[in-house]
C-alpha cells in the first residue's frame, strides 16, 4: 500500500528535527563545553535550540525539502539540502550570531559559521541518506509501491515492463497495459491482460488507483501523447516517458534521472515551494497597497460609471478558478446593464457597442480590472497567471481545446503570459493560441517570469493598448 503524501511529510519534518536537536547538542558542545571559544556568559541550551528547530523548518519547507520523497536522487536531494543550508546559515547569523556579546572575536565568530554549517549539512544530509536507503529497501520488498500501468503495445512497451521490474526501488507495480490503438489482445505469456483502450484511460486511472502513467509509444503515434496527457488531467498521476519521445512536448517537459533509470517526466510542477510561497506574498502585498493608496480613485472611478449610466458599480460575474473551483469576479461595469440579458454567454468584441463611455476607458488603461485585487487578496486569483473564464466557455473549451482544463492548475491571473503576447479573444482559434501560452506560463512558472509580466503589462497601461 503506497505511503500517503501527509505521511511521508510528518516522517520527513519528523527525521529533520531529530538531525537539527542533534546538530544543535553538537554545536552546543563545541562552543561552550569545549573551552576553545570564549565566552562571558553561557549561553541557553533549550528555548535557542527550539527557535532553531523551527527556522529551519521553515527554510527547508521554503526550498522544496517536504514534497513527496518517491523517486528523488539522493545526490540531487543533497545538493538541496547544501544550498538552502548555506542560505539559512548565511541569514542566521547575519541576523543572530553576528551580533553575539559571547564571541570574543571575529575569527571566533567566523569559526563558528563554518562550525554550525558543517555540522548541519553533515547531520541532515546523513539523515535524509539513511531515510532514503531504508526507503529503497522497503520498495524493493514491495513495501509503500505504487500502482502503474503502460500506454503502449509494442517492443518499447515490453522493454519498459522489464526495466521497471528489474528497477524495483522506483516503486512502480505495473499493473496492465492501455492500447493506444483499441483491441484487447495480450502483449505476450510474461505480461498482465491489457486493461483497455486509450479512450478508456480516465476509468482505468480510478478503477485501479493508478500513481503512474508510464508511456512507451512509437514514432508514428506522437498524437497519443497529447491525449493521454489530456485523459490524465484532473487526475493526481505523474506522466512519464520514454527518451527518445522527448521531441513530442516540445518544451514541456523536463529530464528527470531516477536510480539511474531513464525516463522523462512530463509536465512536473516546476516553481520550487519556496517561490510559491514568495508568489502569494507578493500578491497579498501588492494587492493592499493599490487597493489602499487607489482608494481616493477608485471612489472617483465609481462616480463616474453611476453617472454615465444606469446599474450597479461592479459587475460579478462567476468565473473558473485553480481546480475547477468556481468564484465570483469583481470587475468596474464596463458595458450597459445587463448586457447578455438577451444574447446569453457571448464574447466582447473590438468596438463592441454594449460598451459605455466611461467603460471605453476603463478598458483602454485596464483599470476595470482594479477590483480583481479584492479576489487576489480572496486567494481566488494571484497577479499572474491564466486569465480565468466563465463556467460556459470552459465547459466548452475542454471539448475543443486539447489541454485547455491544463489552466486550471493554477490561480488565475489579473494578467497573464497569454496576455502581454497575443490579442483579444475572437475565435476559437486565438484561444487555442492562447492555451500554448498559458502552457508555457505553467510549465515555466518562476519570480522572475512573472515580474517580467507585470513589467510588460505596465508598458502596455501606459501606452494605452488595452482592449
Amino acid at each position: 500500500m503506497p505511503v500517503r503524501p501527509r505521511t511521508q511529510t510528518l516522517t520527513l519534518v519528523a527525521l529533520d528535527l531529530l538531525s537539527l536537536v542533534f546538530a544543535w547538542w553538537l554545536y552546543y558542545f563545541f562552543r561552550v563545553k569545549s573551552g576553545l571559544i570564549v565566552y562571558f556568559s553561557e549561553p541557553e541550551l533549550w528555548i535557542p535550540m527550539l527557535v532553531i528547530c523551527a527556522y529551519w523548518i521553515f527554510i527547508y519547507f521554503l526550498f522544496g525539502l517536504y514534497r513527496s520523497w518517491y523517486n528523488k536522487s539522493r545526490l540531487d536531494e543533497f545538493v538541496t539540502i547544501f544550498k538552502a543550508t548555506t542560505f539559512g546559515t548565511a541569514l542566521l547569523f547575519f541576523l543572530i550570531f553576528i551580533d553575539d556579546q559571547g564571541v570574543g572575536s571575529p575569527v571566533h565568530t567566523r569559526l563558528l559559521i563554518a562550525v554550525y554549517w558543517s555540522i548541519m549539512v553533515v547531520c541532515v544530509g546523513t539523515g535524509r541518506a539513511t531515510l532514503h536507503t531504508i526507503q529503497r529497501r522497503m520498495l524493493e520488498a514491495g513495501i509503500g509501491v505504487h500502482n502503474a500501468i503502460i500506454v503502449g503495445i509494442n517492443e518499447k512497451s515490453r522493454e519498459l515492463f522489464a526495466m521497471v521490474s528489474e528497477h524495483r526501488a522506483l516503486g512502480y507495480r505495473v499493473v496492465g497495459f492501455v492500447n493506444p490503438n483499441g483491441g484487447d489482445k495480450r502483449i505476450d505469456s510474461s505480461h498482465e491482460n491489457v486493461l483497455g483502450r486509450l479512450s478508456d484511460l480516465g476509468s482505468i486511472l480510478r478503477d485501479h488507483q493508478i500513481k503512474e502513467v508510464l508511456v512507451a509509444l512509437e514514432s508514428s503515434e506522437h498524437d497519443a501523447v497529447l491525449r493521454v496527457i489530456a485523459a490524465c488531467d484532473g487526475h493526481d498521476v505523474g506522466i512519464k516517458i520514454v527518451p527518445d519521445l522527448y521531441d513530442i512536448v516540445s518544451g514541456q517537459a523536463r529530464t528527470n534521472q531516477i536510480y539511474g533509470f531513464p525516463l522523462i517526466d512530463v509536465m512536473p510542477e516546476l516553481m520550487p515551494q519556496w517561490e510559491r510561497a514568495t508568489k502569494r506574498v507578493l500578491d497579498i502585498c501588492v494587492s493592499f497597497l493599490i487597493l489602499a493608496a487607489g482608494s481616493p480613485f477608485l471612489l472617483l472611478t465609481a462616480l463616474a460609471i453611476k453617472l454615465d449610466s444606469r446599474g450597479p458599480v461592479f459587475y460579478v460575474q462567476e468565473r473558473v478558478g485553480r481546480e475547477g473551483k468556481v468564484f465570483r469576479m469583481i470587475k468596474f461595469r464596463s458595458m450597459e446593464h445587463n448586457a447578455e440579458a438577451a444574447s446569453g454567454p457571448i464574447w466582447a468584441r473590438r468596438k463592441d457597442p454594449r460598451v459605455t463611455h466611461v467603460g471605453k476607458f476603463l478598458r483602454k488603461l485596464r483599470l476595470d480590472e482594479i477590483p480583481q485585487f479584492i479576489n487576489v487578496l480572496d486567494g481566488d486569483m494571484s497577479l499572474v497567471g491564466p486569465r480565468p473564464e466563465r463556467p460556459f466557455f470552459v465547459d466548452k473549451f475542454s471539448q475543443e481545446v486539447p489541454l485547455y482544463v491544463r489552466r486550471l492548475k493554477v490561480r488565475p491571473g489579473i494578467t497573464g503570459w497569454a496576455q502581454v503576447k497575443h490579442k483579444y479573444d475572437e475565435t476559437v482559434e486565438d484561444v487555442r493560441k492562447k492555451v500554448q501560452y498559458d502552457l508555457f506560463y505553467i510549465e515555466n512558472m518562476s519570480i522572475r517570469m512573472d515580474l517580467k509580466i507585470l513589467l510588460h503589462t505596465i508598458y502596455v497601461v501606459l501606452r494605452g493598448k488595452g482592449h
